[in-house]
């Protein structure tokens, strides 16, 4: 299965840490190495990594990685890397035509995660996201996640806003190409981001969810992130 990675970003909340976010050496390591390392032992054999800012330094590094690892990595360029997430998820349509995982490149998750949302096998023309039912004692930055509502397996609503949630959105997906259907009736619609495909997806009854239980994700957008994440990696719980 092919796993593609969201990296086009300028991540400006890590910049102390380096000038490219995927490139930031997290418990010794390359995030993005980190995140291409996880989605392996899961059984994704082919990425594509759409990068955008500071986009030549990341790819050069890939490709010495995909050298070095004999890993399959495509790259894709986006050049409006300034806009939401969604655009990025876009230009990677010509080159998928089955389902697909969808991650970000700053998102690190346990594997069996990825593992299992694989083995559930999509449904057609759905989408299914990983979401986190922990709302009271959340790892990550409650006033900074992306909010579902969820209700019998199937997303209700999705946003950074709503006041009425019962789930976090982790960032991975198990997608099929109703996705790139959902991003551009949502861009139609004015909204570029990825939550917005899924509000779109919700509305078409092809919104699933997966409940990754007790098993922990962090995302790295800030330095308080960045240490949860370094001491779960020494403890050897991602």
């Amino acid at each position: 299965m092919k796993g593609l990675i969201v990296a086009a970003g300028q991540g400006t909340r890590l910049r102390e840490q380096g000038e490219s976010k995927p490139l930031i050496r997290i418990h010794g390591v390359p995030l993005i190495e980190q995140v291409i390392d996880r989605a392996r032992r899961a059984g994704i054999d082919e990425f594509l990594v759409v990068s955008g800012y500071r986009g030549e330094a990341l790819r050069a590094a890939l490709d010495a990685f995909a050298a070095r690892e004999g890993v399959r990595i495509t790259h894709v360029v986006n050049e409006h890397w300034d806009r939401a997430n969604g655009v990025s998820v876009l230009q990677a349509k010509p080159l998928i035509d089955g389902p697909f995982v969808l991650t970000m490149c700053d998102h690190l998750v346990d594997p069996s995660i990825l593992r299992d949302l694989v083995a559930t096998s999509p449904e057609p023309d759905t989408v299914t996201l990983a979401v986190d039912f922990h709302v009271d004692r959340p790892l990550n930055d409650i006033d900074d996640v992306t909010r579902v509502k969820c209700a019998n397996g199937r997303i209700e609503r999705i946003g950074k806003v709503i006041r009425d949630f019962n789930a976090i959105d982790t960032g991975v997906f198990l997608c099929t190409p109703v996705m790139f259907e959902a991003l551009a009736a949502s861009q139609a619609e004015g909204d570029d981001s990825i939550s917005g495909a899924m509000t779109v997806l919700a509305r078409w009854g092809k919104a699933r969810t997966f409940d990754i239980g007790e098993r922990v994700w962090v995302d790295v957008d800030d330095p308080t992130a960045f240490r949860k994440a370094e001491d779960l990696l020494a403890a050897g719980r991602l």
